[in-house]
């Protein structure tokens, strides 16, 4: 439904389409183990809970990955640069229940220092995880993970991560803005 009262040239928007206005984190991969194989699932509903290492991500049981996180308690978030785009969407439009995600993708497992599910070589960032909270998974699929240990390669950052728009486009950094001088109250942090 529109609404046209005069909101200074807004208009109503769907109210089940604002997570494509706020879509928090990037699009990552989550590689989990479930003791026989790794698999590797495509996630975009993901964000920081606090400055740290808490990761909230939704990753409900419709996820071949949920019962291996469930089982577990562990997984990797690992961080695509633009560049595996294609990938990524083939991986997140790919079943593991059927399909072996990283030959089909030509993606490289390898092994972390805490966890069994293994990094995704390929990405410039992986962030070894244990489950922190499960409270809310039953009610809201929503997990509440501590990364353990990360890992970057700056050389595979590329153009850097990518955000889905909630409908199957996607938006890239582009460039970086250097504020850090006057981020006073979080000046710690910015070091």
């Amino acid at each position: 439904m529109t609404t046209t009262l005069d909101r200074q040239g807004f208009t109503e928007y769907p109210i089940s389409e604002v997570h494509r206005l706020i879509e928090p984190g990037p699009v990552v991969m989550v590689s989990t183990f479930d003791g026989r194989r790794a698999n590797l699932m495509t996630n975009g509903f993901n964000m920081p809970i606090a400055h740290g290492a808490l990761i909230g991500l939704i990753l409900g049981p419709w996820d071949h990955s949920y019962d291996a996180l469930r089982a577990t308690g562990e997984c990797v978030i690992a961080i695509p640069s633009i560049d595996l785009a294609e990938r990524v969407v083939g991986v997140g439009n790919t079943s593991g229940r059927e399909t072996d995600k990283w030959q089909r993708f030509g993606l490289t497992p390898a092994p972390g220092a805490v966890v069994r599910a293994p990094l995704v070589a390929e990405c410039f960032a992986n962030i070894e995880c244990t489950v922190a909270d499960d409270r809310l998974v039953d009610d809201y699929n929503l997990w509440i993970l501590r990364g353990e240990r990360a890992w970057f390669d700056a050389a595979r950052r590329g153009a850097g991560e990518f955000h889905h728009r909630g409908d199957g486009t996607f938006s890239a950094n582009a460039s970086t803005v250097d504020l850090r001088d006057r981020m006073t109250k979080w000046h710690h942090l910015t070091r």
